[in-house]
């Protein structure tokens, strides 16, 4: 398994993309956060601290398509560098100018947000011109999904340790030059400055004229829904506990699951179709999240149970990411991902929502059963689309040499690594 993982890292360029993408990543995943313990030590409410972070999160999920549109039309630099100082800027104002006046600072935040740039996007559009070879490309999209997982729990840990050494804004200033710094190495290597999209046929709708797509990103929507369900349970489950640090071996055991899964489908080679595929993997995670549903009394047995349920989530964002590369009309890759992005988002955003009554209202071991709903939801909508699925547009892809001793296999669709 690391065999297959150094050989990735080794190619030329791979090891500084993912590097530098997820630096530069550290501001949106770090933001809700660093947002609420900054209004915190201003002296603002929770109910300001989560509207200003909530506010984050709808501004990125109008930003990211759009930007990645851009990046589509006129190449990576000329977009990704100017949003990523854009919006560090905008955090910088909000961290020297504090939550009042209140206008300044939400303004800020949504210029923050509109201008984060879609590096995640970016990233995988240049995945096929980096790699070449469709199995490596398939494997650097489990090592995507598994590096996220690990940017998720490693951002919150760097945000509470510059709070602790120096201050909250200081913590937003770090984090963003961080981001922008991230950013620039991206952008200034050969394959970001070379990459160049297929060509597009014009259309308002973009990347989502695709029913392909618009499968996937119902899908996803759904899982969303599970993942931010567990995170608002996961609290509820500590608090009737007794003890609140309970929540976060439960989210950290999901992310290790999640970690060990996504090594484990990088790791092998995968016949038949990826759309087929990802019903599967999609059906497993849905599977996971049932037993999480008996809150067992015993924070192990918990614990055991998170770990369980997050083990099909690397290796589900991993397949689907083939699969955009399918469905993605011509010209819109770095576009059809940053959807994917905001649809997850929003549907994470969605399920903290959700919970809330249901916890109120029925208690803990109820809010748990939101997830596995979710998940049969996603699951629901892969099959009764799968006709769409099958679809898949026919067009000219990006040429990619096959792995020796293997059969031939489909190259992915818009890859859009072509020069």
């Amino acid at each position: 398994m690391a065999l297959g993982y150094m050989e990735l890292l080794r190619m030329p360029h791979a090891g500084r993309l993912i590097t530098g993408t997820l630096v530069g990543r550290l501001p949106y995943g770090t933001a809700p956060l660093a947002i609420v313990i900054f209004t915190r030590a201003e002296g603002g409410s929770y109910s300001l601290a989560g509207a200003l972070a909530a506010l984050y999160g709808l501004a990125t999920a109008v930003g990211q398509p759009l930007l990645g549109r851009m990046a589509d039309l006129r190449g990576q630099p000329r977009v990704m560098l100017p949003s990523a100082i854009v919006s560090a800027v905008a955090m910088i104002v909000l961290a020297v100018s504090g939550i009042d006046p209140l206008g300044v600072a939400a303004a800020a935040i949504v210029v923050a947000g509109v201008a984060t740039p879609p590096l995640e996007g970016g990233l995988r559009a240049l995945w096929p011109s980096v790699l070449k070879r469709e199995d490596r490309i398939h494997r650097a999209y489990a090592l995507d999904a598994v590096a996220q997982e690990v940017m998720f729990a490693v951002g919150p840990l760097v945000v509470m340790v510059l709070v602790s050494i120096w201050s909250p804004a200081g913590a937003l200033l770090v984090i963003n030059v961080l981001g922008v710094l991230g950013a620039l190495s991206v952008v200034t290597s050969e394959p970001s400055r070379s990459w160049r999209s297929a060509p597009r046929e014009s259309h308002w709708l973009g990347a989502l004229r695709s029913g392909g797509m618009l499968s996937l990103l119902g899908a996803f929507f759904f899982v969303g829904i599970a993942l931010g369900s567990i995170s608002v349970a996961a609290v509820a489950y500590a608090e009737s506990a007794g003890d609140e640090l309970i929540s976060t071996y439960l989210l950290s055991a999901l992310g290790a699951g999640a970690l060990l899964g996504g090594l484990w489908y990088g790791a092998r080679q995968w016949a038949g179709e990826p759309e087929r595929r990802l019903m599967v993997l999609v059906a497993a995670l849905a599977a996971g999240y049932l037993p999480l549903a008996l809150a067992p009394s015993s924070v192990a047995a918990m614990t055991l149970l998170a770990g369980v349920s997050g083990i099909f989530l690397a290796p589900a964002l991993a397949c689907s990411f083939v699969v955009i590369d399918r469905h993605a009309p011509l010209g819109t890759v770095t576009e059809a991902f940053s959807w994917l992005v905001t649809t997850f988002g929003v549907g994470v955003a969605a399920g903290t929502g959700v919970v809330g009554p249901v916890l109120e209202s029925h208690g803990t071991a109820a809010g748990f059963v939101v997830a596995p709903v979710g998940g049969v939801a996603a699951a629901l909508v892969l099959l009764a689309t799968r006709g769409v699925l099958a679809r898949r547009p026919v067009r000219p892809g990006v040429e990619l040499s096959e792995p020796p001793g293997e059969p031939s296999v489909p190259a992915p669709g818009p890859a859009a690594g072509g020069k």
